[in-house]
């Protein structure tokens, strides 16, 4: 059995996860974490009885679960991860928008106290094989933009996905792209691959990527159209993030 804590719950994937971890035998939820939150009746969430609410970082402590499993937003989940950390408590992290130093800090803490993570740009496995073969097109068109749509709720932008995206195009790519102005309409550059975010009611989560070559074009897409589908990527997640002694980015490290 394996014990989780949810961070992020009541959010839309919060409450995502604990419906999952309801329909798996080999899955427990123990506790969910938010500091915001004043009621700490389980009750009050149609949770079991024995789901502890937990309201602060002094509250998490060795043993209370073995997967930390984190929702939450860009300013809160450094904090929850190094806390989970410091617990013992491996992390799976779905958060998008965490700072490149956090990530790194976080690296350094998971790798000296020798307990594995994951940070994941996506949960979803079209979206896990779109970077996949994007980064195999990009040794044969350098020239390349990506397109993100999300929902209007969505707090960061570009989203963690693209920017995934856009970095391992960068670094599969064996010739240099066409040099592109530096003009805001023409996206954000990440890794020097032109990024363009849209946030529109109606949309949860798509990516497209654009390849331009003489004469052809090649476009990659994905889209989800349901949080559910983020689910089988969670449970790969938990299933297996103890196997990890590290801190990795990205769900192929789990495929």
């Amino acid at each position: 059995m394996i014990n989780v804590i949810v961070a992020g719950f009541p959010g839309a994937m919060g409450q995502k996860v604990v419906k999952m971890l309801a329909q798996h035998d080999d899955f427990k939820l123990t506790a969910i974490f938010n500091p915001l939150v004043t009621d700490t009746d389980p009750a009050s969430y149609q949770l079991a009885s024995d789901v502890q609410i937990l309201t602060d970082y002094a509250q998490i402590h060795p043993g209370l679960a073995d997967v930390w499993v984190d929702f939450t937003t860009p300013k809160a989940v450094a904090s929850n991860i190094t806390a989970a950390l410091n617990a013992g408590i491996h992390p799976v992290v779905g958060t998008s928008g965490m700072a490149a130093d956090d990530q790194q800090r976080l690296a350094a803490l998971a790798k000296a106290k020798h307990i594995g993570g994951l940070i994941a740009p996506n949960f979803g496995i079209s979206a896990v094989l779109l970077m996949q073969f994007a980064a195999q097109a990009a040794k044969y068109f350098p020239d390349a933009e990506v397109i993100e749509m999300h929902h209007e709720d969505k707090l960061d932008a570009p989203s963690g996905t693209a920017k995934a995206t856009a970095e391992m195009i960068a670094k599969a790519r064996v010739a240099q792209p066409q040099p592109t102005t530096d003009d805001p309409a023409h996206g954000e550059k990440i890794a020097g691959v032109p990024v363009h975010a849209v946030r529109l009611p109606g949309y949860v989560a798509h990516e497209q990527v654009l390849f331009g070559a003489p004469g052809e074009a090649l476009t990659i897409r994905q889209d989800s159209f349901d949080r559910e589908s983020f689910m089988s990527g969670v449970a790969v997640a938990i299933a297996k993030v103890q196997t990890l002694d590290t801190l990795v980015i990205g769900l192929e490290h789990l495929l």
